[in-house]
């Protein structure tokens, strides 16, 4: 397919800039926020008050959970797809990496969101389907073995951009995946800290 050359933005195919704003527009759909909400529940006063999967999954149970998890895979596979199909990789892993700063920083949720890992995952997944399921296949491993989301997630974030690497991505494709690297381990600051002290939280079995 040919696509029609499109006007510039300071050198930038302003299509290129649609898909990422728009990416970062879907990634501020906070799943975690969200359906807590349609059960009565204000995800923000339960536990460590952070919207994501794990919070979930200690305050309501597996199910509930699960359906964060899968809607916020669903950001980041949604928004890699669109850069990828319309503009390219390149800007695929963009737009990705917008939908993780969405859900992190929701516009929708006075900017208060989670950590971006699920997100991330859904990006590596329709980019690089086997980067992704060595991602999502090791989060799943080290948090089987540590009980602890916050090691599985940074030992993926720090594995992510190596992977693409070795499956031959390049260029501006690894500075987008590392830069989604950067953004996990920053947002896990907090998790270092009590990891550091010996008292981060473990995932609990939930019903």
């Amino acid at each position: 397919m040919v696509r029609t050359a499109l006007p510039r933005l300071g050198g930038v195919q302003i299509e290129a800039i649609a898909v990422v704003l728009a990416g970062y527009l879907v990634g501020s759909i906070d799943f975690g926020v969200i359906i807590p909400r349609l059960r009565g529940v204000d995800i923000y006063a339960k536990g460590s008050g952070n919207p994501g999967a794990s919070n979930v999954l200690r305050s309501m149970g597996r199910r509930m959970a699960a359906l964060v998890v899968l809607g916020d895979i669903s950001k980041g596979v949604v928004a890699a797809m669109a850069g990828d199909l319309l503009v390219g990789d390149a800007a695929g892993f963009a737009a990705g990496f917008a939908a993780m700063l969405g859900h992190c920083f929701p516009i929708w949720h006075r900017f208060h969101g989670g950590k971006g890992v699920a997100t991330a995952g859904g990006m590596t997944l329709w980019m690089e389907p086997w980067a992704g399921l060595i991602f999502v296949g090791a989060w799943a491993l080290i948090v089987a073995l540590s009980k602890r989301a916050s090691i599985a997630s940074m030992v993926a974030a720090i594995a992510l951009v190596p992977i693409l690497a070795a499956l031959g991505h390049g260029g501006w494709t690894l500075v987008w995946a590392g830069a989604a690297g950067v953004l996990i381990m920053a947002r896990h600051y907090s998790n270092i800290r009590r990891l550091l002290r010996g008292s981060e939280h473990r995932i609990e079995e939930a019903a």
